[in-house]
């Protein structure tokens, strides 16, 4: 006679369900990951559009092919 499986581990699988528990976890990190990576990208957008760093950006790249 064969033991019953645990109603939380999937057929094959050896980890007693860790992985499918683990799932909501890692789908936070990587939505929180995204959230991250877009407000820093608003905020350099942000920075990009001042005139002083638009101003620094195209002194710089007229000083690099002056020297070329």
């Amino acid at each position: 006679m064969v033991a019953p499986r645990p109603p939380s581990s999937s057929p094959g699988r050896r980890d007693g369900g860790r992985a499918r528990a683990l799932r909501p976890r890692l789908l936070i990190r990587f939505i929180s990951s995204t959230v991250a990576a877009v407000a820093f990208a608003g905020l350099l957008v942000i920075i990009m559009r001042s005139d002083e760093v638009r101003g620094i950006l195209t002194d710089l790249v007229r000083r690099a092919l002056t020297v070329a």
